[in-house]
Parts: C-alpha cells; structure tokens; sequence
C-alpha cells in the first residue's frame, strides 16, 4: 500500500513538474511575441512619421492646399 502511494506521489509531482515546464515555454513564447509586436509598433510609429511629414511637404507645395486670403481676392 505504501509503495502505491508513492507511485502515485511521484506521478502527480511528475505531472506537475511537466505542467510548470509548459506554462514557461507558453510565457517564453508570449514574451518573445510581445517584444515583436513592440517593435513592429515602432516601425509603423517610425513610417507614420515620415509617410506625415510627406503629406505636409505636398500639401505646402501645392497651391490647391494653400490657405486663401479672401479680402484679397475681392480686390
């Protein structure tokens, strides 16, 4: 009777040790993903920033975004 119930002792600790295991590879795994996501984050932050100062470029040098003085045109 003892030697069954260390049997199952150690099953249950084997199965525990296996069931910590899995959740570190599970939190190594959702770690690794974070960090990609952060920098593909910053990349896109990065882009915006250069695809907006583009647009403003554009709209500065073309007269159709030009802002118009209306008392001007009255004249």
């Amino acid at each position: 009777a003892l030697e069954a119930e260390n049997q199952v002792e150690l099953e249950e600790k084997t199965r525990l040790i296996n069931q910590v295991l899995e959740l570190q590879h599970t939190l190594e795994d959702l770690s690794a993903r974070v960090d990609a996501v952060k920098e593909e984050n910053l990349k896109l932050k990065s882009e915006n920033q250069v695809l907006g100062q583009y647009i403003e470029n554009l709209m500065s040098a073309s007269s159709v975004f030009q802002t118009t003085d209306t008392k001007s045109k009255r004249k």
